[in-house]
């Protein structure tokens, strides 16, 4: 086992493109990371650069301690698992499993206990004996895992690995890599475009923008916690929704001012974030879709929105909504900027809320989870401390 680490790691196409820039991030041994972002973010690229497949512009990367900026692919001891199967078909599943083993002279009872013990791992047992073409989807990709697995290397490294699957294979899928990881124990970076698995696989999750890591942190923490308004409108499902908002202060009191509605401040977020600095300027107010909650008419912060798209997934009812001012929500031109705003509102109902598209609600914000970010740049204005 290894850890890996990146010390301010760039690529530089020729033409000047910056695929990753200043990348400094360390994988534990056997920990679970997960790289996450839209497409184009560099994930990939800082993938294909741990395994020498693409070469470094700037800094080091090391594996077990060692820079392998220039050692081969071939020697680096890492395992990757790739998007396509690339299984040979004339081969069985444990020819296929074994093949890397054999053609590095491993001996051949040797090559039979790594084979045997990933088909356990893996529930292959049963089909070693079988080719690719009598494989479902999962079993192949189980098979491609095996490849890797019966190498014994240092680190893994997964590049959108479920991307073929369909749904329910790719949550039968999540739950398998997750269990098999923790098994083995080995340092994993994972790519993924989809922050689903992202939250629900990795141990830590570094997510990505233009090239730029824009957080590092635990999946409850990215999602409590969201470093800037890219990294709010990127985690969650559906993402957090993004106001602008106007910090306004009466009698002492400060208050959160989006249009023609407003919402109380408590006095805790006035210790944890740096709001007194923001009074009369333009904020970005987060609001997570689970604290727009039904109201009675009378309740103390209500405020009306129209029901404009109606979801029902079963367990839940997502209400698209308007707030009664198109400037009360971050529009599509502001998505553009840096900061990444979202231009959705949506509350998350219960699956029995009587909704249609509509009409008209009355809903509340829950002061104790709102998320303020500085409206030029993005960031968090939460207190380090």
């Amino acid at each position: 086992m290894a850890e890996i680490v990146f010390d301010q790691v760039a690529k530089v196409y020729p033409g000047g493109n910056t695929a990753v820039d200043k990348l400094s991030l360390h994988v534990a041994e056997g920990e679970f990371m997960v790289l996450v972002g839209p497409s184009g973010c560099g994930k990939t690229t800082a993938l294909r650069m741990i395994a020498g497949l693409e070469e470094i512009s700037e800094g080091t990367i090391s594996i077990g301690g060692h820079v392998v900026n220039n050692v081969l692919p071939k020697d680096r001891d890492i395992a990757m698992v790739f998007q396509n199967y690339a299984l040979y078909p004339q081969m069985t599943v444990g020819q296929n499993m074994g093949f890397a083993l054999k053609i590095r002279n491993i001996a051949k009872d040797e090559i039979a206990r790594r084979v045997n013990e990933a088909a356990k791992i893996l529930h292959l047992t049963e089909y070693l004996d079988r080719r690719p073409k009598a494989l479902s989807g999962g079993q192949r990709q189980r098979v491609a895992m095996g490849r890797a697995i019966v190498r014994e290397p240092q680190a893994f490294l997964m590049d959108e690995p479920l991307s073929n699957l369909d749904a329910q294979l790719r949550v039968e899928m999540r739950s398998e890599i997750s269990r098999i990881q923790r098994l083995l124990g080995v340092a994993t970076i994972y790519v993924t475009h989809d922050q689903t698995e992202a939250m629900t696989m990795g141990d830590r999750v570094a997510v990505m923008r233009g090239g730029v890591l824009q957080q590092v942190a635990t999946p409850e923490e990215l999602y409590d916690r969201p470093a800037n308004s890219f990294v709010a409108g990127f985690i969650g499902s559906p993402p957090m929704n993004l106001l602008n908002a106007t910090i306004v202060e009466a009698d002492g009191e400060l208050r959160a001012h989006f249009g023609d509605q407003s919402v109380e401040i408590a006095d805790s977020y006035r210790r944890s974030h740096d709001l007194d600095q923001y009074r009369s300027r333009p904020v970005l107010l987060g609001v997570r879709p689970e604290d727009l909650t039904l109201c009675a008419p009378e309740a103390p912060g209500r405020f009306c929105a129209t029901v404009t798209l109606r979801e029902a997934l079963g367990s839940e009812i997502l209400a698209h909504i308007t707030l009664g001012h198109d400037d009360d929500i971050v529009t599509e031109e502001a998505a553009a900027h840096p900061a990444g705003h979202s231009p959705r509102v949506v509350a998350r109902l219960g699956a029995r809320a009587r909704v249609v598209v509509g009409d008209r609600l009355n809903l509340t914000l829950n002061p104790e989870n709102l998320h303020f970010f500085d409206a030029e740049k993005g960031e968090t204005l939460r207190s380090a401390s």
